[in-house]
């Protein structure tokens, strides 16, 4: 268990450690929900994807949890499997930037979100790292909205880069880029922080 101190007395302590994500998918999805801007429509789709997910082999999560026990941030990931919708979605956008390689020996991230008032506390960081260094896999690939904002540059300073840009997945109103790194993730002062 990772322990992140609170800034100030009004942001108490946050632990990441694993979490039965099936059994707290309603608190993760409110979280997702503030953090990622869903309708009450795409929670229940994403409720709905969770769970499945979470029957894969080799999936698994990670929350952060205040001392009272509230879930402020979660991340699930697992092996890639070709077969999956998401490798499916993002396999000709690799092929095209020869890229394509990525999609095998991947642990992908899933999702990854904090609350918008836990946001910017190392968080996030912890939760990816975490999982990430449980990872059988030698390197990580994820997709996130193919925009400059601080979930990008928190990638980048942990060794992910741009593998294909503008993906556009089903549905999806913004374009998403597909992003890979070698594990284990750097760290902070392992350069190019």
């Amino acid at each position: 268990m990772l322990s992140i101190p609170g800034g100030t007395p009004r942001i108490p302590d946050v632990q990441v450690a694993p979490v039965d994500l099936a059994a707290r998918v309603d608190e993760a999805l409110a979280v997702q929900a503030l953090a990622f801007g869903l309708s009450e429509d795409e929670i229940g789709v994403r409720r709905h994807i969770v769970l499945r997910h979470l029957m894969y082999p080799g999936c698994r999560a990670f929350g952060a949890t205040t001392g009272d026990g509230r879930l402020v941030g979660f991340v699930y990931g697992l092996p890639n499997d070709r077969g999956h919708w998401w490798s499916t979605v993002v396999e000709p956008y690799l092929r095209a930037t020869a890229s394509e390689g990525w999609l095998d020996d991947s642990f992908v991230i899933t999702e990854l979100h904090v609350h918008p008032q836990f946001q910017a506390r190392g968080i996030g960081r912890a939760l990816i790292t975490t999982i990430t260094d449980t990872a059988a896999q030698p390197k990580s690939i994820l997709s996130a909205i193919d925009i400059e904002n601080p979930a990008r540059r928190l990638y980048r300073k942990l060794g992910y880069e741009d593998l294909a840009r503008q993906v556009h997945f089903p549905s999806a109103p913004k374009p998403y880029a597909v992003m890979g790194a070698p594990l284990p993730l750097r760290r902070p002062g392992g350069g190019d922080n």
